[in-house]
């Protein structure tokens, strides 16, 4: 079985992000985002790769738009729609879907799992996390990271599986 995993962090609000950047710079989540999803595929927008200075190593970049001309600023896999782009995920893999507000609406009915940083406050943003329906999803692990020195804001790590799987 292929293993799809959102991973984001959001605001109470829902809130991901504004004018194509993060609104928070919490560094233990960026270090929990890399031992995750290094050595996985990594499905994301268009707006989502283009924020990126480069390419994040040891991960495949996989692509979607619905420009049928687009050409990306580094080597990556590009397609054209969120099943074309599961369809590359070989039975047995896991593939992480990274962003942004749109990939992360269309992956909810089709993702196995979700880890979900949840960070405490409320944020002005453009983009947004969409609301998870309880009924179809079950909280397996929560783990508290308060606010320090490093990290403006409080967070707190949420896993969670689709039930029935």
């Amino acid at each position: 079985m292929k293993r799809l995993i959102i991973i984001a962090a959001a605001a109470e609000n829902n809130a991901l992000g504004k004018d194509n950047d993060l609104v928070w710079h919490l560094p233990d989540d960026f270090k929990r985002f890399k031992a995750l999803t290094t050595g996985h595929q990594i499905i994301m927008g268009r707006k989502t790769v283009e924020s990126f200075p480069k390419p994040l190593p040891n991960r495949e970049h996989i692509v979607i738009t619905r420009d049928p001309d687009y050409s990306p600023k580094f080597p990556c896999t590009v397609v054209h729609s969120l099943e074309e782009a599961i369809g590359l995920v070989n039975e047995g893999e896991t593939a992480f879907i990274i962003g942004g507000g749109e990939i992360y609406k269309q992956s909810m009915r089709l993702a196995t799992d979700m880890e979900l940083t949840r960070v405490h406050g409320i944020f002005e943003a453009d983009t947004f996390f969409p609301k998870i329906d309880e009924s179809q999803w079950e909280l397996v692990n929560e783990e508290h990271h308060p606010k320090d020195d490093r990290h403006k804001y409080a967070f707190t790590y949420l896993t969670y599986r689709r039930k029935g799987t």
